[in-house]
């Protein structure tokens, strides 16, 4: 059985590891606002990384952003370094449930979980990659299950919105829900947007390494999922689609992996029918597609050399023109940026056979919310967190390495976001 701990045997119910980076400042702040929300309408937490400086310079930016100076002294510091693997373990054996926001998560994520998981901290990433996600489950899921831990991959803008809309979708139809179709849109202000440098070093190493994931798929084993009702449609590689209005290509990021592998649990678990899934993403305009298709052309030829893959690295700003960014979105961008996920559903009235004729009934759902990943990423993140500490009797029953929708398939997760800005509702 897995168990939640929030009694004083560790000081802190959630420790914020890699808390100075990027991300990292965003967590603490949604963090510090949140605090009431804890476990008795209180909540202990921490801040780590290596550098003591740094973290005491975020801390002090969040307490004047927040207008919070007795942050300062509320919150303690601890340091630790993944390259020193007793500094993680004293870390997780203070912590009930650690956030890690370091990455690459494939280069700097597993020595935080094997920590977790020996030291019996829970551990909640925003990971997006992934060949790192489903190579924890391959080879620390049992450990997790022996141990009582949960370890939570993806659990910001990647894929709790995509994985969590679904599961939303399915609970909302009257009937068998047998396929979704999501289509992404992002808009930004009149100051434009961007996104932080550190998740487009994470596309590039995945699709150098994407034949390293097929292989790693094999070592699980499984069978097919079965397909109930139609079977879902695959669209082309761009197409212009009428539900938004614009020009869409298949979503490129770790939501349709996250998704099946939720489906795949809830079906082996719970003997729930499976929902096949199809994630796209809008693009704009023909002039966004010429872009595209420039921008396109240089990652795949380039992606494919290391002298390539340090050039795209290099020049984030040049090759995706603008798109990403080392210096990563200002407060104005990202105050002026949103997203929404339009869900397409369809499947089979209360009644009528799945295994006979063709779907009979549609639904469709919206899941949108602020700036995607810096404002719902820390927003997805730390209520994710909040579950686990107020709901544990509504988790799997044992530990384990899990999706977000494996893991808060039965918790009130989604009215948890629905109060801090992330929308899920029906049209």
């Amino acid at each position: 059985m897995a168990v939640v701990d929030t009694s004083s045997s560790r000081p802190y119910h959630i420790i914020i590891f890699g808390a100075s980076g990027f991300t990292g400042q965003f967590v603490i702040e949604e963090l510090a606002r949140t605090s009431s929300e804890g476990p008795k309408g209180t909540l202990k937490w921490a801040i780590a990384g290596r550098s003591r400086p740094k973290l005491e310079k975020v801390l002090e930016q969040a307490a004047g952003a927040l207008h919070k100076p007795e942050l300062r002294a509320e919150v303690d510091i601890i340091l630790a370094d993944v390259g020193e693997p007793d500094s993680l373990a004293a870390m997780c054996k203070q912590g009930v449930i650690v956030l890690n926001c370091v990455g690459p998560y494939r280069f700097y994520g597993e020595p935080v979980v094997k920590a977790c998981v020996e030291n019996g901290a829970h551990c909640i990433d925003i990971c997006g990659e992934p060949q790192f996600l489903e190579s924890m489950q391959l080879n620390y899921h049992n450990q997790a299950s022996e141990r009582g831990v949960y370890i939570v991959g993806c659990c910001g803008f990647d894929s709790i919105p995509a994985d969590m809309g679904v599961l939303y979708t399915r609970d909302q139809f009257k009937g068998t829900l047998t396929a979704v179709e999501s289509f992404l849109t992002a808009s930004s202000g009149p100051e434009g947007g961007c996104i932080h440098d550190g998740t487009w070093q994470s596309a590039i190493y995945g699709f150098a390494d994407s034949g390293k994931l097929r292989s790693l798929r094999k070592k699980f084993g499984h069978k097919p999922l079965p397909v109930v009702g139609s079977k879902i449609k695959r669209r082309s590689a761009l197409f212009y689609s009428d539900e938004v209005q614009q020009y869409a290509v298949p979503f490129m990021g770790a939501d349709p992996s996250v998704v099946k592998r939720t489906q795949r649990f809830l079906l082996e678990e719970h003997q729930e029918t499976p929902v096949q899934y199809g994630a796209y993403a809008g693009v704009g305009g023909v002039a966004n597609i010429v872009k595209m298709m420039f921008a396109g052309m240089m990652f795949w030829f380039l992606v494919k050399f290391s002298f390539g893959q340090n050039l795209l690295i290099k020049y984030p700003e040049f090759f995706t023109f603008g798109f990403f960014s080392k210096a990563g979105p200002t407060r104005k961008q990202m105050e002026g940026s949103s997203f929404q996920f339009a869900f397409y559903g369809e499947g089979y009235t209360e009644g009528q056979d799945p295994s006979q004729g063709k779907p009979n009934s549609k639904i469709r759902t919206l899941v949108q919310g602020p700036e995607a990943g810096y404002v719902a990423t820390p927003i997805a993140m730390v209520q994710a967190a909040i579950t686990i500490l107020n709901e544990p009797n509504t988790l799997p029953k044992k530990g384990g390495v899990y999706t977000p929708g494996a893991t808060f398939a039965k918790t009130k997760l989604i009215d948890r976001l629905n109060k801090h800005g992330i929308q899920f509702s029906v049209i």
